[in-house]
């Protein structure tokens, strides 16, 4: 039996000796480790429109709280791993959803929330309807595509939307080509579900984007241009969030044009 002088013996940098706190013998810890990292599954890439939503929410929340979310990361290293975090957590969720979950914790939050809470707000406007995500729809409308009378679909409005957008359409065409519309006649029969409202009636007609395509989609293609970071080049156009014509724009645009000043950047005026 170990003495527990030889229990707590310790190494160079503090940590027990692994001879005791491991049951494989010494000589074969590479290997043990090698094999279960093997095992474990690969974690997935985050998507750039992630990480543009997830710079998005950061900006807006230091908007919001101000010395209050300044306080929350001491470091640059802590802010980015925080980030990170909340991308890995946040795959799936579409714009919309998380800009009415931002506002609600503007408006019962006194800080910012952690991951966790911001979930369940996300699942709380989301509300008790077991809507999949965006994202997670689109997927399962394509992968059936071929025969949906067929599948168990995990939601009658991601059948409701598929139908509306063409199943030929979700089978043949780009994702490019389609994703717009099947979001579009997501969200018409997400808000449908959650009002209880008759998921057969056909959707409206949507009217054609002049923009192409969202915020988002501009501020990762202006800060490319710009050849920006993209937490920068939130932070910069923040103030296109703001209402058009507002004061609010107005003051967000001038303080963000005097930092654009020392980068030599023009700001838009807008996006569309």
């Amino acid at each position: 039996m170990k003495t527990p002088a030889e229990i707590l013996a310790k190494t160079e940098n503090g940590l027990p000796k692994p001879s005791w706190t491991s049951r494989t013998p010494t000589g074969n810890a590479q290997a043990q480790v090698s094999q279960q990292q093997s095992e474990q599954p690969q974690q997935q890439p985050i998507s750039n429109e992630t990480k543009v939503l997830v710079n998005m929410i950061f900006a807006r929340f230091m908007a919001i709280y101000g010395h209050k979310f300044k306080s929350c990361f001491e470091t640059q290293n802590e802010l980015s791993l925080a980030k990170r975090e909340w991308a890995l957590s946040l795959r799936g969720f579409g714009e919309p959803e998380l800009v009415i979950a931002i506002d609600r914790c503007k408006e019962t939050l006194a800080w910012m929330p952690s991951v966790s809470e911001f979930l369940a707000i996300l699942r709380e406007v989301k509300g008790d309807d077991g809507l999949p995500a965006a994202r997670n729809a689109y997927i399962e409308a394509c992968m059936h595509a071929d025969r949906p009378s067929k599948h168990n679909w995990s939601h009658p409005a991601v059948y409701q939307a598929g139908k509306a957008t063409g199943w030929f359409r979700l089978r043949s065409e780009d994702e490019s080509q389609v994703v717009g519309d099947f979001n579009y006649h997501y969200q018409v029969m997400c808000r449908r579900a959650r009002d209880g409202e008759n998921l057969d009636q056909q959707v409206p007609v949507a009217l054609e984007d002049k923009s192409d395509n969202t915020l988002v989609d501009f501020i990762q293609r202006w800060g490319e241009e710009q050849e920006l970071e993209p937490q920068v080049a939130a932070k910069l156009l923040y103030y296109l969030t703001k209402p058009k014509g507002s004061t609010t724009r107005a003051r967000f645009q001038q303080i963000a044009q005097q930092d654009a000043d020392q980068l030599g950047i023009q700001l838009p005026q807008d996006y569309q």
